[in-house]
């Protein structure tokens, strides 16, 4: 049973959180974004260890990150080294064990919601030029190779809410994946890491209501089904010469990226000065970043950073990045804290799913 004196004190440290916030939204009006030179590195052991003063400390450093850079390494983040290391390795065994007949039966025109296999234009072009020609593919595009699937009841580790709806509102669920038999083990090992970057992630959007000055479970009813896109990516090495990059400079959709990285650079980050800032693997480390969906809620306050990645470092480079979003059929509003007295907000109400499925249609047909 809650104690009378708890109310009161949560009420009181919301309301300071409250204050700090409205000194950060005065000084962020114009437009001002301060240039940044490096990417800081959050611990998260004292979500788990500290005290209710420790907690708040990392918020407000989530805070700092969120409204400068945008993007901020974690250590101490709960997923297992043993579960990254077995991430990075099915990506590597799907983009080099699963042949490309076998790809192609998962191919990402086969999902009306992209996900599968979405091979890089100018690799399929010179390999298979006549697969190339029959799958439609145009220009260059981004120097990549991707594998992308979404939220599964069974890879939650809470079991689900039962209610997961797809991002057109339907109550399917459009993942594709290579058959046991061509590549054995491939789902189980893939589903260990994203059960964890599940629940990391709802970990974390307590951690950016704190940091908003609001109650931690603000959002908890909104990830009951989540959103929730992973996606294994290779980059071949390439160098400097050739001049192709592996993403090229984009900003992301949903509430935030996990991403993971092998032990290869390539991660660029665009400070508002122009110059590109690495975000280098650090052994032991996540990097999280603001999507558009926090931006629109933040009415701003939150920096949705333009990044890309080159690989010219003439090795193969791995990640995993995971897409985390509110569940597809909830309404993605600006907080009212957000937004200045007398002020209307930036950014219209938007529903999840619709909005990140246009969005994703329209980063294709760029990149034809």
């Amino acid at each position: 049973m809650t104690t009378p004196s708890q109310p009161s004190a949560i009420d009181a440290e919301v309301q300071e959180a409250q204050k700090y916030l409205k000194g950060l939204i005065q000084k962020g009006q114009g437009g001002y974004a301060p240039a940044f030179s490096s990417i800081p590195v959050i611990d998260l052991g004292p979500l788990t260890h500290g005290s209710p003063v420790d907690k708040q400390r990392v918020a407000r450093e989530m805070n700092e990150a969120c409204t400068t850079s945008g993007f901020f390494y974690i250590k101490n983040h709960g997923i297992s080294a043993d579960q990254c290391d077995e991430a990075l390795n099915q990506a590597q065994r799907f983009f080099k064990e699963l042949p490309f007949e076998k790809k192609k039966e998962i191919h990402y025109q086969n999902s009306k919601f992209f996900r599968g296999w979405r091979p890089s234009a100018d690799i399929l072009k010179r390999s298979h030029p006549d697969s190339a020609q029959a799958l439609g593919v145009k220009g260059v595009g981004d120097y990549k190779e991707a594998f992308n699937w979404a939220y599964q009841s069974d890879f939650d580790p809470t079991g689900g809410d039962g209610k997961y709806v797809e991002l057109d509102g339907s109550r399917s669920v459009g993942n594709l994946w290579p058959r046991e038999e061509d590549l054995p083990g491939f789902l189980d090992g893939v589903k260990g890491f994203y059960g964890q970057a599940l629940q990391l992630s709802r970990r974390l959007i307590q951690l950016f209501a704190l940091s908003l000055a609001l109650p931690e479970t603000t959002f908890d009813h909104l990830v009951t089904h989540p959103g929730g896109v992973a996606r294994l990516l290779y980059y071949p090495p390439t160098d400097k010469v050739e001049n192709l990059v592996g993403i090229g400079a984009h900003s992301d959709f949903e509430l935030f990226t996990l991403l993971l990285q092998s032990d290869v650079n390539g991660l660029e980050v665009l400070s508002p000065d122009g110059k590109w800032v690495a975000a280098d693997p650090l052994p032991g480390t996540i990097v999280v970043n603001v999507g558009d969906f926090m931006m629109r809620m933040t009415n701003g306050l939150y920096k949705s950073t333009i990044h890309r990645v080159v690989n010219c470092t003439g090795k193969e480079r791995y990640s995993v990045p995971f897409f985390f979003s509110f569940n597809y059929d909830e309404i993605v509003e600006t907080i009212p804290s957000c937004i200045p007295e007398g002020e209307q907000p930036k950014y219209k109400s938007i529903n999840a799913g619709s909005y990140i499925l246009e969005r994703l249609r329209l980063a294709l047909k760029d990149n034809e």
